[in-house]
């Protein structure tokens, strides 16, 4: 067996591991409402979660093709398969300490830091694809603020509604509807996350002269679609706990606001091929719709430390991929 086989089958492996995590690290973020609010038993709502991602991620490939040729041309790429190799490892080990500590942090600006890193490390920072690149950073930083403001809006817009409403009756119907919108929101979770990963194999397999054209390859959608469910099938408590219960104290009112807003953000964002974080837009969602419930009741501290993570995730995952670019080169 080649040296380019070896390396392209350890790609497939890495990355199919990533969305494996990414499964149990981002899909929690999908069902952590229902959760809270009682709407779904944790086990049923992760059979949810892990079957709607599953259909999601088989349904569309627009932003697998943007990971494939928008963030560097794999087509020009120097040293590319060390480049996605190295990049695939830091996104994991991000993702792992972030999971361990229960910070909900970006798969996808681990993912994307970590391209880059690897990237400039491999051919300077001429490799990066300007236009592209910072068209996605471009969605990775809107896509929070919209959802905030999403959030709030249709908050708003219940408590107009809903204000002479028996709030036990209320709460009660919510919370049926909630397993419809946390549903919705795992579908659009696996239509946008789910494809990072394909992208990258894709990439590789570009770079390694085992395809000629940017199409997802059908194995590969399912490879990584089944990755991801199964991730998702063995649940990320510790990132529910943050997300569900360390935000804001969430009635099924709220949890519907924040799934619908959620699900409307991160569907927009595929439909046009962009990879968004659904951690952030879904964290930002839940900011959004607290704000509007009452301010006091947003657990801003929380809050602060996310907005932390968010912040230096991009730079620490280039750095880390970075050095692993640096180390894997000096054994190959």
């Amino acid at each position: 067996m080649d040296t380019v086989l070896i390396l392209t089958v350890l790609i497939v492996f890495f990355a199919l591991a990533f969305d494996f995590i990414n499964g149990f690290h981002d899909t929690a973020n999908a069902i952590a409402t229902s959760v809270s609010t009682k709407a779904l038993k944790p086990r049923h709502a992760i059979i949810l979660a892990a079957s709607m991602n599953f259909i999601g991620a088989m349904t569309f490939t627009g932003v697998a093709k943007t990971i494939t040729k928008d963030i560097v041309d794999p087509f020009a790429l120097e040293n590319g398969t060390i480049v996605i190799l190295a990049a695939l490892i830091a996104a994991i080990i991000w993702n792992l300490v972030t999971w361990y500590f229960g910070i909900p942090s970006s798969s996808s600006h681990a993912l994307i830091g970590s391209i880059a890193g690897a990237a400039i490390a491999a051919a300077g920072l001429s490799s990066l694809n300007y236009t592209g690149f910072i068209k996605i950073v471009e969605a990775l930083i809107l896509s929070p603020i919209l959802a905030f403001v999403v959030g709030f809006i249709i908050y708003s817009i219940f408590k107009v509604v809903f204000k002479n409403r028996n709030l036990a009756k209320t709460n009660r119907n919510f919370r049926s509807i909630q397993i419809a919108t946390a549903a919705l929101q795992s579908f659009t979770h696996g239509t946008n996350d789910a494809q990072k990963a394909m992208g990258i194999i894709t990439m590789a397999l570009i770079v390694n002269n085992y395809q000629t054209s940017d199409d997802i390859q059908t194995w590969v959608q399912l490879a990584c679609a089944t990755a991801m469910g199964l991730g998702t099938s063995i649940g990320g408590w510790k990132i529910i706990k943050t997300v569900g219960a360390g935000i804001m104290k969430i009635r099924p009112v709220n949890g519907v606001a924040a799934d619908l807003t959620g699900a409307a953000v991160i569907f927009g964002a595929t439909a046009i091929h962009l990879p968004v974080s659904t951690t952030h837009v879904i964290s930002s969602s839940i900011l959004g719709v607290g704000s509007a419930h009452r301010l006091r009741g947003v657990k801003w501290g929380t809050a602060q430390r996310m907005l932390i993570t968010w912040v230096i995730t991009l730079p620490i995952s280039a750095t880390l991929a970075a050095l692993i670019y640096y180390v894997i080169n000096l054994f190959l």
